[in-house]
């Protein structure tokens, strides 16, 4: 059988002291012997972002924050979000995707994360009121959404290793403007985001890296890691530069 490839950037600053980036390359050699998905992947620094990102086609925005460059990590989301680049974003990554929609798609120019900038005037990304480093919990999956769909089931048990999460006094703010939150945990806090009408956007802040014992791919990097094949593969029949913009 054939494999099927596309270029991949892993968004991070890569270190052997997390464990989700210790885990992500045994889950791609997973998903080239089960799926015949052979990823070509690249691992970017936050402070290495740039536009050269729009050749990718998949970005996966990886846990680690603080990242060494906060804009460089907004960066690859936008990149990702305009230009209909297959997304997944967990913990850290799902946090700073909310900072780039709210930024840059509801005008919220001026929210920060709480971690990097804790005086600010305005949070997004507030401290859990209780830490959520190293445990796991239930969450509640929207019927009818993508989520629901790959998980293929109402609930689902997580893994977490964070400790900041979404306001969810903005929530509206970010569903006004399209953001679809599709997992909450037991208490109602949003743990899943995505974007209808793009080829691929899911960001979770729990890391669906670290099910398991590594030797099955969760089902959000299966169907990501899928997208971005699909859009290489579409690349290569239409020419790369090709694919219409997210709109």
């Amino acid at each position: 059988m054939n494999a099927y490839s596309g270029r991949l950037a892993l968004v991070g600053d890569r270190s052997p002291h997390v464990r989700s980036h210790a885990r992500i390359p045994g889950l791609l050699k997973e998903l080239e012997a089960r799926d015949h998905l052979d990823l070509d992947v690249y691992w970017v620094p936050s402070d290495d972002v740039d536009a050269a990102l729009e050749g990718f086609d998949g970005i996966w925005l990886l846990p680690g924050s603080p990242y060494r460059s906060e804009a460089g990590a907004v960066t690859a989301v936008r990149i990702a979000r305009e230009q209909g680049i297959p997304f997944l974003g967990t913990c850290g990554g799902f946090q700073h995707a909310m900072l780039e929609f709210a930024r840059n798609v509801c005008g919220a120019t001026g929210v920060q994360h709480g971690e990097s900038t804790p005086d600010a005037d305005e949070l997004l990304i507030v401290p859990l009121q209780c830490s959520l480093d190293g445990h796991e919990g239930g969450v509640q999956v929207r019927p009818g959404t993508r989520a629901a769909e790959l998980l293929g089931s109402e609930r689902s048990m997580e893994r977490y290793h964070c400790s900041y999460g979404l306001d969810s006094g903005k929530l509206d703010l970010l569903r006004e403007h399209g953001m679809i939150f599709s997992g909450y945990d037991d208490a109602g806090e949003p743990r899943i985001a995505e974007l209808p009408g793009h080829p691929f956007y899911l960001a979770s802040l729990f890391q669906p890296e670290l099910a398991g014992d590594g030797g099955r791919p969760h089902p959000f990097i299966q169907a990501f890691a899928h997208a971005v094949a699909g859009r290489s593969d579409q690349i290569a029949e239409t020419g790369r530069g090709a694919i219409p913009a997210a709109t």
